[in-house]
C-alpha cells in the first residue's frame, strides 16, 4: 500500500525464499569473500567476451537462487532484472536462457533494490506467487562501455571506484522463513551537475540523501529505529559527502550503523580499487550474499538499504551532459529473535 508520497508498506511482509551471489577473482579475495555461493577464479570464465562471463554469472545466481527456493523455473511467475551494459542485454539474454515471464528494468546500480522493490510488491498484492529478482554487473564490461578497455591501462584518480564482478539474485516468495520486505522507498532523480565519471560517489550521495529522508519522514521513522543503513555504491568518497548533508540537515544518521556496500566488498587498504566498489553487483552480492545471512542468523533484526545509481550512458557522456542520480531504498526484517 502507499505510504506518504513515495513509499510502499508491505502489508502482507513476503519473504524472501532464497538469494544466490556469484562473484569474480577480486571480490572472493576481498573481505566477505566466504560468504558468496560461487568465487571464480577467472574473471573471463573461459568464455569468449567480458559480456559472455557477466551473463554467466547472471544465469549461474539465478538458477542457485530458484535451487536454493527450492523451486523451478516453470514456478516462478515473473523475472525482473537489470544491468549496466546498453539496452540491460545480459539481463536481457539471461532471460532468453531462463524463459521466465521478464521485466527489464534500468537504475544503473539502483538496480537491485529497483527489482526488489517492485518485486515484492507483486507478491504483496497478489498478483504473483514467485518472482525472481537479479542483476549483475562486470568491471571489464563497464570499463570498456563508459571509460576505456581495460587493455588500455589508463590510470584512475583517487575518487575512481572499482565495478564489481558479481551477480546477485533473490526469489521472493508470499511466506517462507527467510528475510521479510517490509518497506520501501522509490526514489526520485537528482542530478547536482556533476559531470566527472570517475566521480560517482559525489554524484550518487545527494540522491541517497533524498532517498532516506523521504523514507524516514513517510513512515516517521528514525535512522535509529534500523540496526544499519546501508547505501549502495557511494564509495569512500559519496559515504563521507552523505555524512556532511545529513548533519547538514540535521538528521542524526551517526547514530545508527551507516555504512555502504562499495567499502564492504573490497579491503581498501590492500587491493587497488581507488575509493572502492560500485556496479549493478556491489549492492547485489553484499546483500544477498552477506547481509541477509546477518538477518537470518538474527544478528541484524532491521536493515535499511538504499542502492545508489548514476543514470548516464557513453552517449550522454559524450554530449557534455551532467549525471542524473537515483537511489531506490527496500526495508528488510529478519523475524527472527536477537540472540
Amino acid at each position: 500500500m502507499l505510504k506518504g508520497h513515495q513509499s510502499w508498506e508491505f502489508v502482507n511482509r513476503p519473504r524472501i525464499r532464497a538469494e544466490a551471489t556469484v562473484v569474480g577473482p577480486d571480490e572472493g579475495e576481498g573481505p566477505l569473500g566466504d560468504r558468496f555461493d560461487i568465487v571464480h577464479g577467472d574473471a573471463m570464465l573461459k568464455q569468449k567476451s567480458w559480456e559472455k562471463a557477466e551473463r554467466m554469472m547472471l544465469e549461474e545466481a539465478a538458477n542457485i537462487a530458484i535451487e536454493n527456493a527450492k523451486l523451478t523455473k516453470e514456478h516462478i511467475h515473473f523475472y525482473i532484472g537489470g544491468d549496466l551494459l546498453n539496452q540491460i542485454i545480459s539481463n536481457s539474454f539471461a532471460a532468453r536462457t531462463l524463459a521466465i515471464p521478464y521485466l527489464g528494468v534500468f537504475g544503473a546500480c539502483s538496480t537491485s533494490m529497483e527489482s526488489l522493490a517492485l518485486a515484492a510488491q507483486l507478491v504483496d498484492s497478489g498478483s504473483a506467487k514467485y518472482v525472481l529478482s537479479a542483476t549483475c554487473s562486470h568491471n571489464c564490461t563497464a570499463e570498456k562501455q563508459f571509460r576505456y578497455p581495460t587493455e588500455y591501462g589508463s590510470q584512475k584518480p583517487p575518487t575512481a571506484q572499482f565495478t564489481v564482478t558479481g551477480a546477485g539474485a533473490a526469489v521472493v516468495a508470499p511466506d517462507g522463513d527467510g528475510p521479510m520486505v517490509v518497506r520501501a522507498t522509490i526514489g526520485r532523480v537528482v542530478d547536482m551537475g556533476i559531470k566527472d565519471p570517475f566521480n560517482m560517489g559525489a554524484a550518487m550521495a545527494p540522491a541517497a540523501v533524498s532517498t532516506i529522508q523521504a523514507h524516514l519522514h513517510d513512515f516517521q521513522l528514525q535512522p535509529g529505529d534500523y540496526d544499519m543503513i546501508v547505501t549502495g555504491d557511494l564509495a569512500s568518497v559519496g559515504h563521507e559527502i552523505a555524512l556532511e548533508l545529513f548533519d547538514k540537515h540535521n538528521v542524526p544518521i551517526r547514530e545508527t550503523t551507516f555504512t555502504d556496500c562499495g567499502l564492504m566488498v573490497y579491503d581498501l587498504e590492500k587491493q587497488p580499487v581507488q575509493a572502492g566498489g560500485s556496479g549493478c553487483g556491489c549492492s547485489a552480492v553484499v546483500t544477498y550474499g552477506h547481509l541477509l545471512k546477518k538477518l537470518r542468523e538474527g544478528e541484524l533484526r532491521r536493515i535499511l538499504v538504499v542502492a545508489t545509481g548514476a543514470l548516464l550512458s557513453p552517449l550522454s557522456f559524450q554530449q557534455g551532459e551532467s549525471i542524473p542520480c537515483i537511489a531506490h531504498a527496500v526495508a528488510l526484517e529478519s523475524g527472527v529473535t536477537k540472540r
